[in-house]
């Protein structure tokens, strides 16, 4: 059964937010304020929180520099999932995911699908792993924001919940790195 298994301890995780959009500015971001607000309030460290405008290379290099600090575990995106000319996160972080994540999409969807209806389509949530960090790029409105954390990650980023969860595989994200590519 799912839930939280109240024998084993709460680990915090370093999480980063990156806001991507060209109008937005720290005072004024709410989806990246959600976020960061719904970070500590679970016991997790605010570990980075910054602002790029829809650009694919920003984007990629801030994700990127984030991926590689070790004092970061997981990077959250909030912006530029959608159709229009200026949303490129999809395109900016899938190429450099070293695995995806397809069930984060179709759960979110599912979760957004039961507050917005067939709206849902308009989103391209997308989740991967980059350099051993867990990458999850969400839609730019609170709203989308609040789901994929009260929905997902917030369990998933609790090394209680059970049966399984993100945290407990964590420091096995690299291993084939460390392994090399002489392995079988």
């Amino acid at each position: 059964m799912a839930g939280i298994d109240q024998t084993r301890s709460f680990l915090p995780v370093r999480i980063a937010v990156l806001t991507v959009s060209d109008t937005r500015s720290l005072a004024d971001d709410k989806s990246g304020q959600t976020l960061a607000e719904r970070i500590v309030e679970a016991g997790h460290v605010l570990a980075a929180r910054d602002i790029v405008t829809d650009d694919r290379d920003k984007i990629r290099e801030t994700v990127l520099a984030w991926s590689r600090d070790e004092k970061i575990d997981v990077v959250i995106t909030t912006g530029g999932t959608g159709f229009t000319g200026r949303d490129v996160t999809p395109e900016a972080l899938e190429p450099i995911f070293e695995k995806r994540m397809d069930g984060f999409s179709e759960v979110f969807h599912r979760i957004s699908y039961d507050k917005i209806g067939t709206s849902t389509i308009q989103s391209r949530a997308t989740g991967g792993v980059v350099n051993a960090t867990f990458v999850f790029v969400l839609p730019g409105s609170p709203g989308a924001c609040k789901d994929a954390w009260d929905g997902i990650l917030k369990a998933q980023l609790d090394y209680r919940h059970m049966p399984c969860n993100f945290v407990e595989i964590m420091p096995r994200l690299d291993e084939h790195l460390r392994r090399g590519t002489s392995s079988p």
